[in-house]
C-alpha cells in the first residue's frame, strides 16, 4: 500500500471510530457568526483577552499538539486564524477527539479571542464541532500542489492549498461585476441569447456540433452571440449586452480555451469610433475595481491602461514594426514574404489576408501597451461596414495589450443586400472546405431587411481581459475549470 492510500485507510478508520461513538462526522449545519478576516480586523488592537463569544467555521490547515494543549490554523474564504484548545477547557473526551483531527477536516469552532505571547490573535476554543471529515490528505504542506497540470485538474485542491489562486477568481468576479455596473449605468440592457443554435455565426471559427434528438436536427454550440444581439436592435432595443459562454472547436494554448466567456455589446446610432472610446473606459473601470491606478505589471512589462489609448491603422503598424509598406507590394512580393516568414495564409488567398497575416506575424507581439489597430482589410470579416476612407478596408478595430488581442469592434454592416452577398460568399467558402467560414443565415438577413439602425458593436473575452489585468501566466489560471485532455 502506497503512502497516500495508507493515510486514506487511517482516516477511514477514524471515521468508523466516530460513527461507532454515535458522532455524526457530516452534520447538517453550523451557526457561523464570524469570518477569520472579521475577527482579525475587529480585534487588531486587542492586547490581552476578550470575553466576547465568537463562532467561526473552516478547514483545519495546521494541527500541532503539546500534551494537554493544541494549536491549529483554521482557514475560511477570507483567510486563516489560529485556534487553541485545552483539555481542561474542552473536557477529556472532547479534547481527545480534537487531537485525533486531521489537516483538511472542516470544523466549527466557538470560543473567545486572545493574543498569544508571540502576538498572534487566537481563538481559545470552548467548543469544537466536526463538520466534514476529510478522507484524503492534502498535499505535503511545504511544497503544496505544484504540478501545474494537476492544479488545473484538481482546482478544488488548488484553491485549498494555494490561497493566491482564490484571490485571482475574486478579482475576476469584481471585474465582471464592474463591467455590468458600467454598462448598466450607460443605459445598456443585459439580455440572454441561445447557446444551442440551428445556424452558428458571428465569428470566423469552427463550431462544436451536436444533435437534437426530439426534433431530429443538428445543432451547434454558439461561437458568438452577435447575430442574435443584432436581431434585438432590429426589434427596437438600442443598447444591449450579454456576458455569454461561447464555444469554438479550435486550438488550445496559453490564450485560448474551447469554452470561454465573451462580453458583447451593441449600440444603435454609434460607429466604431464611439465603441473605441467606450472600450477604453470600460477596461479602466474594470481595472480600478481590483486596484488603484491604471498600471499593470504583465510578465515584466508595465502596461498603462490610462485612456485615451493610441490608434494606429494596420498598414501603419506594419510599416512601424515590420518596416514594410504593403501598398507598394505586388502579389509576387506578398508570396515571397509568405515564404520568408512562413505566414499562415493560402498562396491563392486575397491580398487582404496576406496583409492580415503579416500583421499577426510582425506586429502583434510588439503591441505591449494598449493600442487600437484600425482600418482592417475587407476580407477579414463579413459583418462590418466599408471604410469611409478606402473601400478595400473596413471600419474595424482590434484592441491589443500584452502582445495579444483584447477587443474587437465594428461599425456594424446594416445594408441587408450587401450583407446577403457577403454571407453567400462565405457560405461558398464553407462548402469548399473552409471550416471557419460563416454559414448562410437566411433568418438574420430577413431581420436586417426590416431595417437595423447604424450600430457600433464590440466583443471582449472576459478570460483574456482577466488574464491581462491580473498579470496571470495562462488563460487556464483565470478559468476555474479549464478544459484538460
Amino acid at each position: 500500500m502506497d503512502a497516500e492510500n495508507h493515510l486514506i485507510a487511517q482516516r477511514l478508520q477514524k471515521l468508523k471510530n466516530l460513527e461507532e461513538k454515535g458522532i455524526n462526522a457530516y452534520p447538517y449545519r453550523f451557526e457561523r457568526k464570524h469570518t477569520a478576516q472579521e475577527l482579525l480586523e475587529k480585534n487588531k488592537k486587542l492586547k490581552g483577552k476578550s470575553s466576547a463569544k465568537v463562532s467561526v467555521a473552516g478547514r483545519l490547515m495546521a494541527h500541532r499538539g503539546m500534551g494537554k494543549a493544541s494549536f491549529g490554523h483554521l482557514q475560511d474564504q477570507t483567510g486563516r486564524i489560529q485556534i487553541y484548545a485545552q483539555e481542561d477547557v474542552l473536557g477529556k473526551e472532547p479534547y481527545r477527539l480534537f487531537t485525533k483531527l486531521d489537516v483538511g477536516d472542516i470544523l466549527g469552532v466557538e470560543g473567545t479571542m486572545f493574543r498569544t505571547h508571540k502576538g498572534e490573535l487566537t481563538i481559545a476554543v470552548k467548543k469544537c464541532t466536526l463538520l466534514a471529515k476529510s478522507l484524503r490528505p492534502l498535499p505535503e504542506k511545504w511544497h503544496g500542489l505544484t504540478d501545474i497540470e494537476l492544479r488545473y485538474r484538481q482546482r478544488y485542491v488548488d484553491l485549498i492549498v494555494n490561497p493566491g489562486v482564490k484571490d485571482v477568481f475574486i478579482k475576476r468576479f469584481k471585474i465582471v461585476n464592474a463591467i455590468r455596473t458600467f454598462l448598466n449605468t450607460q443605459g445598456y440592457l443585459e439580455v440572454d441569447t441561445p447557446v444551442l443554435q440551428p445556424i452558428y455565426g458571428g465569428a470566423n471559427a469552427r463550431p462544436f456540433k451536436s444533435h437534437l434528438h426530439d426534433l431530429k436536427m443538428d445543432v451547434y454550440l454558439r461561437i458568438s452571440n452577435e447575430l442574435y444581439l443584432k436581431r434585438l436592435l432590429v426589434g427596437g432595443f438600442e443598447k444591449v449586452y450579454e456576458i455569454a459562454r461561447d464555444f469554438r472547436n479550435e486550438s488550445i494554448d496559453r490564450t485560448h480555451n474551447p469554452e470561454f466567456s465573451m462580453l458583447e455589446w451593441y449600440q444603435a446610432y454609434a460607429d466604431f469610433n464611439d465603441m473605441m472610446t467606450i472600450t477604453e473606459h470600460l477596461v479602466v473601470t474594470a481595472l480600478k475595481s481590483i486596484q488603484k491606478g491604471t498600471k499593470v505589471n504583465y510578465h515584466g512589462n508595465a502596461l498603462d491602461f490610462k485612456s485615451p489609448w493610441p490608434r494606429m491603422t494596420m498598414k501603419d503598424s506594419i510599416k512601424k514594426y515590420g518596416k514594410i509598406d504593403v501598398d507598394k507590394l505586388g502579389y509576387k512580393e506578398l508570396i515571397e514574404l509568405k515564404r520568408k516568414y512562413k505566414l499562415d495564409v493560402d498562396t491563392d488567398a486575397p491580398r487582404g489576408l496576406f496583409i492580415q497575416a503579416l500583421f499577426e506575424e510582425l506586429v502583434e507581439p510588439n503591441l505591449v501597451n494598449p493600442v487600437f489597430i484600425t482600418e482592417h482589410p475587407k476580407e477579414t470579416t463579413a459583418l462590418c461596414k466599408s471604410s469611409r476612407n478606402d473601400p478595400e478596408l473596413i471600419e474595424r478595430f482590434e484592441a491589443f495589450a500584452g502582445g495579444m488581442e483584447l477587443a474587437n469592434g465594428y461599425s456594424e454592416l446594416n445594408h441587408p443586400l450587401v450583407q446577403k452577398n457577403l454571407l453567400e460568399a462565405q457560405a461558398r467558402l464553407l462548402r469548399k472546405g473552409d471550416e471557419e467560414a460563416h454559414p448562410m443565415d437566411e433568418d438574420f438577413i430577413k431581420a436586417m431587411e426590416y431595417g437595423m439602425p447604424p450600430t457600433g458593436g464590440v466583443g471582449i473575452g472576459i478570460d483574456r481581459l482577466t488574464l491581462l489585468l491580473t498579470g496571470s501566466e495562462s488563460i487556464k489560471d483565470v478559468i476555474l475549470f479549464p478544459f484538460m485532455r
